[in-house]
């Protein structure tokens, strides 16, 4: 008897004790934030993804009445700001802004990737998207995409193409795109796509694939000739521009900007940042903002965003195992 009741007080203390602790873990998860949070950006600042990352931001920093800073940490493809976040504490405060290189290209292309993109990342939403172009100097003798395929195959190396850096998705189109028709050019890369765009004005290149919002204005100023876009279907900035597989080369390549955490953090944290950044997203003025930019609004759930990923992981090992363009 003695012993039951010893029981009995026993349950009961044990009871107290997880009733006392139930308020205080939901006022710990409540309490998020009390510190500042960090958003990782693995590219240095002025481009798309440091772009976007500065209007998670101010919407994170807006509706959760917090202090967001946005940190640049560059180099190896976004490799190393990436993995910083990925080797984080899965607390909310360390978030990660990246692009299609960073969140699927890489795992492809490193043998070595000090993180998986499949596993170290709570998927919080694709942003936004955009299609490559095609674009050539404006002196250029190609007026067409067929015109510049033409002479690909038919003279092997005797043009070169500028990317924004070995492994971009820019360099992996062009890749895609001469596997596609049997042709050769002769690779050149540079430090970001800014540099390069500057190149192909100059004709120091002959041609390259450009994300379509930086190429805009020198397209729209007369200073490259787009030739074709890698996506679905036509855009109406340039509603004269086919797309790669009305030339014949069928490369449907979309670049996109994601934001996501380290694997491990709070499904509560995710669902309410994913709820920030659909609203973000959704504000007409971001709206006008990306459009201007040839930016498509995705802004999809952590769970649209997860499957989305797997796909593009898997995608983009072929492609690169096909292309040959591993850089280790």
């Amino acid at each position: 008897m003695k012993s039951s009741r010893r029981l009995f007080n026993a349950l009961g203390a044990l009871t107290v004790v997880a009733l006392a602790a139930a308020p205080l873990a939901a006022r710990a998860q409540a309490a998020w934030p009390n510190q500042p949070i960090k958003i990782i950006v693995p590219f240095p600042a002025g481009g798309a993804s440091d772009q976007i990352g500065r209007i998670m931001a101010k919407a994170i920093g807006d509706e959760l009445k917090a202090t967001v800073v946005v940190e640049n940490r560059s180099g190896a493809n976004g490799s190393v700001g990436a993995t910083v976040v990925a080797k984080s504490a899965p607390d909310g405060y360390t978030l990660l802004v990246g692009s299609i290189g960073v969140f699927a290209i890489n795992a492809a292309l490193y043998s070595k990737l000090p993180y998986d993109p499949l596993k170290d990342f709570a998927p919080i939403s694709v942003l936004v998207s955009t299609p490559n172009v095609m674009v050539v100097p404006a002196t250029s003798r190609f007026n067409t995409a067929q015109e510049l395929t033409a002479f690909l195959k038919a003279n092997p190396g005797k043009l070169s193409y500028a990317s924004s850096g070995a492994g971009s998705s820019d360099h992996l189109t062009a890749e895609l795109y001469k596997k596609q028709i049997g042709g050769f050019a002769v690779h050149i890369p540079y430090r970001g796509g800014a540099p390069a765009m500057q190149d192909i004005i100059a004709g120091q290149a002959d041609f390259m694939f450009s994300n379509l919002g930086p190429a805009m204005p020198f397209i729209k100023g007369g200073k490259m000739k787009a030739l074709m876009l890698t996506a679905a279907n036509k855009t109406p900035l340039l509603p004269d521009v086919p797309t790669a597989a009305m030339t014949g080369a069928n490369v449907n390549v979309t670049s996109w900007q994601a934001i996501a955490a380290p694997a491990g953090t709070p499904p509560a944290i995710v669902q309410r940042l994913n709820q920030i950044a659909v609203k973000a997203m959704s504000a007409p003025d971001v709206k006008e903002r990306m459009a201007s930019q040839a930016f498509d609004i995705v802004a999809n759930s952590p769970a649209e965003f997860s499957d989305f990923l797997g796909k593009e992981v898997a995608r983009w090992k072929v492609a690169v195992k096909e292309s040959g363009a591993g850089l280790d």
